[in-house]
Parts: structure tokens; sequence; C-alpha cells
């Protein structure tokens, strides 16, 4: 089992940074991928970003050049660093956790944290 807690989410206005972090912990031995989703309203939840245990990274088109995802291993935490928002990032965040467990390839969730930008 893996547990992911978000934190960092809030309102902020058009144009201004918010710093998302996640934190895992429990078998983390397993992941070898960390990931951000938005969840627009009624509609499947989207990649953000992701990054592997070896650092690569990838990112939605929308976010390049305005997102960041990094990981501080010391700390089991990732951060999605999130620049210059807009009114069309607003979405429930959610982190997640890919990888292997016994053999089985398998993904844990968080419960998300909400980004809100205002004009």
């Amino acid at each position: 089992q893996v547990q992911l807690v978000e934190s960092g989410g809030g309102l902020v206005q058009a144009g201004g940074s918010l710093r998302l972090a996640c934190a895992s912990s429990g078998t983390i031995e397993g992941i070898n991928v960390m990931n951000w989703y938005c969840q627009p309203p009624a509609k499947p939840r989207e990649l953000v970003a992701s990054i592997t245990n070896g650092g690569s990274t990838n990112y939605a088109d929308a976010v390049k050049g305005r997102f960041t995802i990094t990981r501080d291993n010391a700390k089991n935490t990732v951060y999605l660093q999130m620049n210059s928002l807009k009114l069309e990032d607003t979405y429930l965040y959610l982190c997640s956790a890919g990888g292997t467990w016994n053999g089985h390839q398998n993904y844990y969730w968080g419960q998300g944290t909400q980004v809100t930008v205002s004009s």
C-alpha cells in the first residue's frame, strides 16, 4: 500500500503561482513514476505532468513552459510548481503513483487539492 497526501492548493489570481506537494509513504519502493492529474468536472482525469525514478519528465501541452514537476527523494515528495496560472487551470489536482508491487502493476491516488484561479 502507498499513501499519497497532496497539499498546496488554494485560491490565486491569474498570473500568480502555486506549488503543490505530494508526500508519499508506505511501500514506496515499488514506485517508478509519479504523476499529477487534473480533474475536469464530469470528465476523465487528464495527465498534467509526470516524473520517473530516473528523472524523466513529461508535460501536457497546455502547461509546458509554465509548470515544472520535481521530486525530492529524501522527503519522498513530488512537487508541481505552477506559474503564470490561468483561469482554465482551475481544477482539482490529484497525485498518483505508478509502479510494480508483488509482480503486478498498480496505481495509487491521493485525495486531491483544489486549485482555483480568479481574475
